[in-house]
């Protein structure tokens, strides 16, 4: 017996998923999460990239007064 982990399902069992979920959530909603999670996902892909490139940080000199 496979641990529930390993359930892939037919395609019928997921289009009786997609199904109560749509009709639970509505079309609206998950349109909206989709969208949430594209932009999120962005995000994070931009936040990588930028932080691979090397940030280089002028060197400051300080003039300090003589007596």
């Amino acid at each position: 017996m496979l641990p529930i982990a390993f359930f892939t399902g037919s395609p019928v069992e997921w289009g009786i998923i997609l199904v109560i979920v749509l009709v639970l959530f509505g079309g609206g909603k998950l349109a909206g999460l989709g969208k949430s999670m594209g932009e999120g996902i962005k995000e994070f892909k931009k936040a990588t990239k930028d932080e691979d490139e090397p940030t280089s940080v002028a060197p400051t000199v300080v003039k300090t007064e003589e007596k």
